[in-house]
């Protein structure tokens, strides 16, 4: 596959770091568009040789020209926007989460169909979804209902429907993917990181509270990274929007799975009593329809996974030994 050549937005994101490892591992040629300089994400998941490989283009998604202008100077054949500010930014600026989350989309696809690129391939998320009580279904399927419940779920709603226009009036194809809990290395922040920065505490030999327990969606890194990729490179007729599944489990068999890595943090990961007020799980059968199989790695190994690469991290000097406090 070394004549691909992917357009990367967000790399510096938790799953566009993954994203962005897999990709160079694969062979393909990246460019990655983000406005930050903060590598430290691709640092935690990559080698520097791999990091080599990357043709990093700083510049600002919500800027119409220099988006094409980048993408025409990658010559690129795939793209994966997954560009966004998360929740919490969102809240707290809601004007600069819709020039970010939404402008910077409708500059992705208006820089596929002036270049002539056929397909998008991006990030929504199950915050398009009400409350848990609007569903009757125990695993919601991806075309239920859409009741977004803050400022994140209404941009990435309103991206759905931009994917559909360009369909619709000019034939640029998308696939889109509403992840859940993801966890793994490089997850620190956004209102579900929780879970793995317990998991960070656990290597540390820390104490820490995840802030919400009950029954959640948990989707490894990097499986989500791998199945944007299974998109990108898997032509659709189309605006499909799906689900992911993932391990769908109470907090508490995270949390077992955290202490069976980590026999040391017996006691120490605890959950708040906070239950997110989301659906407890989604279905994800209509996207394995269009994808075929999709990476699964179950949550034990996860969980041991992402333990093993923080020890090796601290070890190597790429995180800190303890806690920061902020």
């Amino acid at each position: 596959m070394s004549d691909e050549r992917f357009f990367l937005t967000g790399a510096l994101g938790c799953i566009g770091a993954w994203t962005a490892r897999n990709l160079v591992r694969d062979g393909a040629a990246v460019t990655v568009f983000d406005l930050g300089t903060n590598h430290s994400r691709l640092e935690l998941v990559m080698e520097p040789e791999e990091l080599a490989r990357i043709h990093f283009v700083q510049a600002d998604i919500t800027d119409t020209d220099r988006v094409q202008i980048a993408m025409a100077e990658s010559k690129s054949t795939h793209i994966i926007h997954l560009a966004a500010l998360q929740v919490p930014f969102c809240r707290a600026n809601p004007p600069l989460g819709a020039a970010v989350n939404v402008v910077g989309t409708v500059n992705v696809f208006e820089a596929a169909k002036k270049l002539g690129i056929k397909q998008v391939v991006y990030a929504s998320s199950i915050a398009v979804y009400g409350y848990a009580d609007e569903y009757a279904e125990e695993r919601v399927s991806n075309d239920a209902p859409l009741h977004p419940l803050n400022h994140y779920g209404v941009y990435k709603q309103a991206n759905e429907g931009t994917a559909r226009i360009y369909w619709q009036d000019d034939g640029i194809a998308s696939i889109a993917l509403r992840p859940y809990t993801i966890y793994g290395p490089a997850r620190d922040q956004g209102m579900t990181s929780t879970p793995t920065k317990a998991m960070l505490a656990a290597a540390r030999g820390e104490r820490y509270e995840i802030s919400f327990q009950g029954v959640n969606g948990f989707q490894y890194a990097d499986d989500v990274a791998k199945t944007f990729i299974q998109a990108a490179r898997t032509p659709f007729p189309g605006a499909g929007v799906y689900n992911l599944a993932g391990s769908i489990v109470d907090m508490s068999v995270v949390i077992a799975a955290i202490e069976a890595a980590e026999p040391s943090a017996a006691g120490r990961i605890t959950a708040a009593d906070t239950v997110l007020p989301f659906p407890q799980g989604f279905d994800d059968s209509e996207l394995r329809k269009i994808l075929g199989d999709i990476p699964f790695t179950p949550l034990t190994q996860g969980v041991a996974e992402t333990i093993s690469l923080f020890k090796a991290a601290i070890a190597a000097g790429k995180l800190p030994k303890e806690t920061v406090q902020e």
